[in-house]
């Protein structure tokens, strides 16, 4: 089962970060320990794999295999069954970088 956060917190998202608008995703890249999500304004979101276990155990093949879901918002691997909110990794790098 996916990461699911609420509508509020994606809102909270926004806010921390001080964007307006979504977070839409352009292109899914992964190395050896970290997931970039690369962003339509320019930016590269990385995050490590280790925070992801279901993609983590999941082959090359698998992971290559994603849409964009949700207007760009979130992306899904259908062959794992799982789907990650873009704005809920902006959500956790930041709760991180505070604690």
């Amino acid at each position: 089962m996916g990461l699911s956060f609420s509508f509020m917190r994606m809102n909270m998202t926004q806010n921390i970060s001080g964007m307006s608008g979504s977070v839409q995703g352009k292109a899914v890249h992964f190395d050896d320990c970290h997931l970039h999500i690369e962003l339509e304004d320019g930016r590269i979101i990385s995050t490590s794999m280790a925070w992801y276990p279901e993609l983590q155990r999941s082959t090359l093949s698998q992971l290559s295999n994603y849409t964009f879901i949700c207007r760009g918002t979130g992306i899904e691997w259908p062959d794992v069954d799982y789907h990650l909110s873009i704005e809920s990794m902006l959500l956790v790098s930041v709760e991180k970088s505070v604690a």
